[in-house]
């Protein structure tokens, strides 16, 4: 409008009219009504320009306020920048704090070697109890098998002893029954031979002997109660042996069960050992379980691997020397056990030998026993035909048999004497049986000298009956005697097949004895070996669990160190990729900043419709080809987000949470690559954006 205003008053003169007074009223008139509508035009024009010079100041305050809120906010970005920097390096700060707060709990916590020297410790502090508590088993085991052994054997000398003893009493018994028979008989004899003589002879004479016989009577009426009670005596001890024979067979039976029940209570602590050391195993694998995670958290440096792998040599060689000396102490004690298993053998062939000595000394006084009864036979068919002296000789000739006997008796104390002297063992409990057997012995000497006497007297009575009888009386006599010897004969053979029959006992007893110690001792090794085959297994065992759990581990430590590798590669790769991106991002968000203030500043100048909405399409497209971009450096695998809001970009501390699917096996040349793509893709974004910038610039100027 004001421009053709202008254009109307140019072309005002030329329509002035050219004639005279008329025209001049009529074009004064048209002059006023020309200069009045002028005035109105200059009027309007004047109230236009006014409008538009206060439009003008009103916009060249807002274009000043407009600047200083870019001054304003330009510091307000600078006191940003510089908050964020000192916030960096407070975070730096804190970043080398936490650094070596790490590197100190790193220290701290278990590492392998530290984990190699407790299981070291806690295999010692099980392993020394165990072997100590196997050890002392062993001892026991060996302890209660000694004492087993010797129960066994005072249990079989005490009974081959009290058989012994039993056979002696009942021998003495019926030796002094036949003798007393005998007595009697010859007793009875006397009596009829003294009732004739009472016929024959004078009544007061008769009185005095018969006065003298009865006090005889009385008095061996008086010996035979006493020998009577001496039995009822050797019967009291004898069933006094048996009773002490049962009491020991009943606390061999105890001892047997104790020693049973000990073994069960020593199996049950075993299995609790395994148990107990099945759950130290388990702890074992608990722990290491925690430490293999610590160990995924940490990630050990290669110097550690390299210490370990050493570690574990040294481990493996200090496990082969502990298994070489287990091996040697297994040899040793395997050793000390033959050993051991050879003194007892020695000491059980010295007393066979002994027993073989003793029995061929009993054989050859047997043989000796047999030629002087054979001679005793022949000496009494001689004294059947040479009468009564060769019946005192062949008395004699007994009494030094039985003197004899004594000596050999006393030979064989004094060779009981002497392997007592080399049991040491076994004294306490024999000097019992050896004072029973001296007291036996005693008594036996002290019936024999009974005896003796009671032979002394009978010679006196004979020698009185052969100067008072006759001839026929002594040939009588000498017939009866001839008898009685021929009976004694009979007896005495009859005592020697007994003798061997017990003799023949005695050996089957002693092979039957025999047999059983080696049946016992035979079980008792086998037992012996089946346990130590069972602990060798269980041992074995234990070591290949060791060594099956030392693979283990050894081959999980380098799967995690492996991974551990691999992970820090990974880790190295994405922090660099990280780092690059960051950076990129950090230029196109500044880049982005400039291009909104710049549209705030073209949006807040007065600028035509039809521009603002196409610089806005423009604008727009920008945007989305931004956010593409973006979306294809970040996250490639994602869709663009064709947002139109500036604010809905992500902000990059949410960044290094995306997972990126970078390959592990990525090469440095394919990186080269991408990255020089990049740098292309950023470059041609640059210049399309300065020359977007400068067509906006250009338009709204």
């Amino acid at each position: 409008m004001v421009v053709s205003a202008f254009t109307d008053m140019d072309t005002f003169p030329n329509n002035l009219p050219p004639s005279g007074d008329s025209g001049l009223t009529g074009s004064q008139s048209e002059f006023q009504k020309m200069l009045i509508d002028e005035r109105l035009r200059c009027e309007h024009h004047k109230a236009n320009y006014q409008t538009l010079k206060a439009e003008h100041t009103r916009l060249q305050n807002e274009y000043v306020k407009s600047q200083n809120e870019l001054k304003h906010q330009l510091n307000e970005k600078q006191i940003h920048q510089e908050k964020l920097q000192l916030l960096l390096q407070e975070l730096r700060e804190e970043l080398i704090e936490k650094t070596k707060d790490l590197e100190e709990m790193k220290l701290q916590i278990l590492t392998p070697q530290k984990l190699e020297l407790l299981r070291a410790q806690i295999q010692q502090e099980l392993e020394t109890p165990m072997r100590e508590r196997f050890r002392t088993l062993d001892e026991e085991v060996e302890k209660y098998r000694a004492v087993y052994n010797k129960l066994r054997y005072e249990h079989t000398f005490l009974k081959s002893e009290f058989e012994h003893q039993k056979e002696e009493f009942a021998r003495i018994l019926e030796e002094g029954k036949i003798k007393y028979q005998s007595e009697i008989a010859r007793l009875e004899e006397d009596k009829e031979e003294l009732h004739n003589q009472m016929l024959n002879v004078d009544l007061s004479r008769d009185s005095k002997r018969v006065e003298q016989l009865t006090r005889e009577k009385v008095c061996l009426c008086q010996k035979l109660k006493g020998l009577e009670a001496e039995v009822a005596e050797l019967r009291a001890e004898k069933e006094n042996s048996g009773t002490q024979v049962e009491n020991i067979q009943r606390i061999q039976v105890r001892q047997l069960a104790e020693m049973q029940t000990t073994v069960r209570s020593l199996e049950a602590e075993k299995q609790t050992a395994k148990l107990r050391a099945e759950h130290l195993e388990k702890e074992l694998q608990s722990s290491n379980e925690q430490n293999t995670c610590l160990i995924n958290k940490l990630h050990k440096a290669e110097r550690e691997i390299n210490t370990l792998s050493n570690k574990v040599k040294e481990l493996k060689h200090s496990n082969k020397l502990e298994i070489t000396d287990i091996k040697l102490e297994a040899a040793r004690a395997k050793s000390e056990l033959e050993k051991e298993r050879n003194k007892i053998q020695s000491e059980l062939d010295g007393l066979q030998s002994d027993n073989e000595i003793l029995r061929a000394t009993v054989e050859h006084h047997k043989v000796l026993l047999v030629e002087k009864d054979r001679e005793l036979i022949r000496k009494v068919q001689a004294a059947k035909e040479e009468g009564y002296q060769k019946l005192v000789v062949l008395q004699d000739e007994k009494l030094e048999l039985e003197n004899k006997l004594a000596d050999l008796e006393k030979i064989k104390v004094e060779h009981d004497v002497w392997r007592q002297s080399e049991k040491d063992q076994y004294e306490e409990k024999l000097q019992a049986s050896q004072m029973a057997e001296e007291i036996t012995r005693k008594e036996l000497q002290s019936i024999r000298l009974k005896l003796q006497q009671q032979i002394v007297t009978i010679e006196n009575a004979e020698k009185e009956k052969n100067e008072n009888s006759d001839l026929r009386q002594q040939i009588s006599s000498l017939q009866i005697q001839v008898t009685s010897l021929a009976q004694s004969e009979n007896d005495l053979l009859n005592s020697n097949q007994m003798l061997k029959e017990m003799v023949e006992r005695l050996k089957q007893e002693c092979r039957n004895f025999r047999s059983q110690a080696e049946k016992a001792q035979l079980e008792a090794e086998k037992t012996l070996e089946e346990k130590q085959m069972q602990w060798l297994e269980e041992k074995h065992k234990l070591h290949e669990r060791i060594t099956e759990r030392e693979e283990k581990y050894n081959q999980a430590k380098e799967k995690l160190q492996r991974a551990a590798i691999a992970q820090k590669k990974r880790k190295s790769l994405h922090e660099n990729k990280l780092k690059r991106l960051h950076e990129k991002v950090e230029v196109l968000e500044a880049k982005k900043e400039e291009l909104e203030t710049e549209n705030q500043v073209l949006n807040r100048q007065n600028v035509p419709f039809e521009d603002y909405t196409r610089l806005q399409k423009r604008l727009k497209d920008i945007q989305r080809r931004h956010n593409e971009f973006r979306s294809l450096i970040l996250v490639p695998n994602m869709p663009p987000t064709a947002s139109i809001n500036p604010v809905s970009f992500q902000s990059p501390a949410m960044v290094p949470s995306m997972e990126l699917p970078f390959p592990p096996h990525m090469q440095e040349e394919q990186h080269q690559r991408e990255l020089s793509l990049l740098r292309k893709r950023l470059e041609e974004l640059e210049t399309t954006q300065r020359k977007q910038l400068e067509e906006l610039g250009s338009s709204g100027e």
